[in-house]
């Protein structure tokens, strides 16, 4: 099949299927005019590549699945390199699970103190010569 073929199956762009050929992970095969062609094992390496992307891999993270494909094996994540690559996302993803968490509790005690604080006013508001409440959106009492 032809770039734009290809490209359109895979649902991507003829412009990424260069640069993914440029970068060597895709491979340049031409025909006896100088065209691109592409087999069903191509279109097999940019499935791959894009569900890798998807989940988050960056483009050079994808090249030992890809090599593993070319190596022969049907899934392309079964070789050690590919292995090592899922071990080390799990553990970066493992990190930015635990900072989101820090962050999160972080948040939930801002909005505890917010809240409280909110309680204080409208309390204080309530007793006879307290303040009143403002509209938190331009100042205007209510």
């Amino acid at each position: 099949m032809r770039i734009g073929e290809l490209a359109a199956r895979a649902g991507t762009t003829t412009r990424t299927l260069r640069y993914y050929e440029a970068r060597g992970l895709l491979p340049a095969r031409r025909d006896v005019k100088g065209h691109r062609v592409y087999d069903e094992r191509d279109l097999r390496l940019l499935t791959q590549i894009r569900t890798l992307r998807d989940c988050g891999f960056d483009l050079e993270e994808t090249r030992p699945f890809v090599e593993c494909l070319r190596a022969g094996h049907p899934e392309g994540d079964s070789c050690p390199a590919s292995l090592a690559v899922y071990r080390r996302k799990l553990d970066e993803l493992d990190a930015l699970i635990g900072e989101l968490h820090a962050v999160r509790a972080q948040v939930a005690g801002q909005l505890g103190r917010a809240e409280r604080a909110r309680d204080v006013l409208a309390a204080e508001a309530r007793v006879p010569g307290g303040p009143e409440p403002e509209c938190e959106l331009g100042g205007h009492r209510r």
